[in-house]
């Protein structure tokens, strides 16, 4: 195989369009694009080009002949997608970009992650588009900047590109600038065009537990804000004193906290990790990290490429619980993931290693303790059981905030919309508008089609100030 992507992938999509044999799966516009857990390489199609290498923001992308040792695992998981692709045209299709026949348009973009620069990018490939992106921290890039793990540092690298939109003709920034506090959403709509809102899924679903509220007992959300830095969670350290942690979920979150708790601080050093949790980690007890999940190992909610990068690691030991293989035939994803797990015995790991334990088929019943945390009691195949643990982390999902003056559907977290379009010249994209979904790159097509509606809105006159959208009732 010329080329292979490996765990950093973002599904960004530039190296689709980039690619000129289109081998690069899912495209955009196929069904599974939203849900692909990483795109794949087709090495029949490949003609070993590179143009694909120079356009991913993450790199990605390497050629087989230069991949490290714990890459080497994705040049099966290319090849395996690759054989399930079927036939497709030479090349994938281009989203076709509106021209504004308007004169001018001014946007105000809340929020500076992702979506908020992605949807900034779509804007200003259009002559004549001002963006201001607002955001109520001092630095921008949300989720790539506070929400990527440390030990990601490639993974971060998309904010390269990100730093190339803020270069963009048009573009400004009004950071520390909070809406509801420091500006109301009617005089956003006073000053520009139309207000787009990418504001994220800033907190984290509950959990319904009898002593949830115990010190000790915390998100994991929190947990990776103080890892990473963020100034609303500068003092949100899990308790470390005790050997073992647990972490209620198995999604790529959860996976994450485990992972930097199980590693050895020196080894952080190099990350872009915050001094005060170096710090804390280097003082850390912990020696085991117990993820708790409710369906089985088939079912679990990280990714396969996730997983992959973990058992890469010789440095933690990954123990899998309760494991079971379904009958009948699974998804290739589901399949190489149980594969993975099923071969835990034979991994080969460092004398001394901390240790994450793989618990499936378990659901907490209680946080124990009585001034603060002091285990969890889960029920399983074999029944009930106490585990000691010196913090419980919940990392089952996030949600979105409602935003001042805007709708909001409290259930699923987001602000209602068609396609993005709210209403009254506003607008949403990223998680705000679809839920807490998909990956970095996602975003990019989510832009993508926000940014369609706004434009076709400016064109047909109906982002005039003082003139009512089509959705504003």
């Amino acid at each position: 195989m010329p080329h292979v992507i490996t765990q950093a992938c973002c599904g960004d999509a530039s190296c689709v369009f980039a690619c000129p044999v289109n081998c690069i799966h899912p495209t955009p516009d196929e069904p599974d694009f939203g849900t692909a857990e990483m795109l794949y390489i087709d090495a029949a199609t490949c003609v070993d080009c590179g143009a694909c290498v120079s356009a991913c923001p993450v790199g990605a992308i390497v050629p087989h002949t230069k991949l490290t040792p714990d890459q080497l695992p994705f040049v099966e998981i290319n090849d395996v997608f690759g054989e399930s692709f079927t036939s497709y045209p030479p090349q994938a299709p281009v989203p076709a970009i509106t021209p504004l026949t308007q004169p001018s348009l001014s946007v105000a973009v809340v929020g500076s992650g992702p979506a908020g620069m992605y949807a900034a990018d779509e804007l200003l490939k259009r002559p004549g588009v001002r963006v201001t992106v607002i955001d109520r921290l001092e630095k921008p890039y949300g989720l790539v900047r506070y929400g990527v793990a440390p030990d990601h540092q490639s993974t971060k690298d998309v904010a390269k590109l990100f730093a190339k939109i803020e270069r963009e003709r048009g573009f400004s920034y009004r950071l520390g600038v909070e809406v509801g506090r420091d500006v109301t959403h009617a005089e956003l709509l006073e000053e520009f065009d139309a207000v787009l809102y990418a504001s994220g899924a800033s907190t984290d679903r509950p959990l319904d537990l009898p002593g949830v509220d115990l010190p000790g007992c915390t998100s994991a959300t929190d947990v990776v804000g103080w890892y990473n830095g963020h100034p609303d969670h500068v003092d949100d350290a899990p308790h470390l004193s005790g050997e073992r942690v647990v972490v209620v979920g198995a999604g790529n979150v959860a996976l994450d906290v485990a992972r930097i708790l199980a590693t050895d601080p020196e080894r952080l050093a190099g990350t872009s990790i915050a001094p005060h949790a170096l710090e804390a980690l280097r003082a850390s007890n912990v020696r085991e990290v117990v993820l708790l999940a409710r369906r089985g190992a088939v079912d679990a909610a990280f990714t396969l490429p996730e997983l992959v990068g973990l058992l890469g690691r010789s440095d933690i030991e990954v123990v899998a619980e309760n494991l079971d293989r379904p009958d009948g035939p699974l998804h290739i994803t589901r399949q190489r993931k149980l594969d993975a797990l099923e071969a835990l015995p034979d991994r080969v790991v460092d004398l001394g290693a901390r240790r994450i334990v793989l618990r499936f088929h378990t659901s907490p019943t209680a946080v124990l303790g009585e001034e603060r945390v002091a285990g969890i009691r889960v029920e399983g195949p074999g029944g009930s059981e106490d585990l000691e643990a010196a913090a419980v982390l919940r990392a089952i999902g996030y949600h979105g905030v409602a935003l001042p003056d805007l709708p909001f559907d409290e259930a699923r977290g987001v602000v209602p919309n068609d396609r993005g379009r709210v209403g009254d010249r506003t607008y949403v994209v990223g998680w705000i508008k679809r839920g807490p979904t998909g990956f970095i790159g996602t975003n990019k097509t989510c832009a993508q089609e926000t940014v369609e509606q706004l434009v076709q809105d400016a064109n047909a006159g109906l982002l005039a100030r003082g003139k009512t959208s089509v959705l504003a009732s």
